[in-house]
């Protein structure tokens, strides 16, 4: 099962990456439309799926748990997993919500928002392109 919550955590990524990118040119270009609205719908479920990852795998409170939290800290790979990626992605989530709220109110701000949770997710994102190997994730599930 963790496997699967795994693979699907890494599905939605891509499909709230494309429809991030979809509504931030939406935004620039003065319109909104129910792209927010999936793209806001995908970051809740995929948020609610890390924190289940997050409090029952490896790489969360599982570590911080065993190995103390200054000992986790020190480890740069548990404290990507267990604190910097888990609490910027919340963040990354609370500003979609905030650039759906806008986009749907139609507010000029809406792009501001948008292109900040872009650029948190994409540096967060854990990929083949880190350099630590330990940060190291196929680009879909399975790979």
């Amino acid at each position: 099962m963790y496997t699967g919550l795994v693979h699907l955590h890494n599905l939605l990524r891509w499909v709230i990456v494309i429809t991030l990118v979809w509504s931030l040119i939406n935004a620039f270009k003065g319109k909104n439309g129910k792209e927010t609205l999936i793209m806001m719908i995908s970051s809740h479920v995929m948020l609610l799926i890390g924190l289940v990852q997050w409090v029952g795998g490896d790489w969360g409170l599982k570590q911080i748990k065993s190995l103390g939290m200054g000992e986790a800290m020190k480890n740069a790979a548990i404290r990507f997993f267990a604190v910097e990626h888990s609490m910027m992605m919340v963040i990354a989530v609370v500003l979609i919500t905030i650039g759906h709220r806008s986009a749907k109110a139609a507010k000029p701000n809406t792009k501001w928002f948008l292109l900040a949770a872009l650029l948190i997710i994409l540096f967060m994102m854990p990929g083949p392109w880190k350099s630590d190997p330990a940060l190291q994730r196929g680009l879909f599930p399975g790979m």
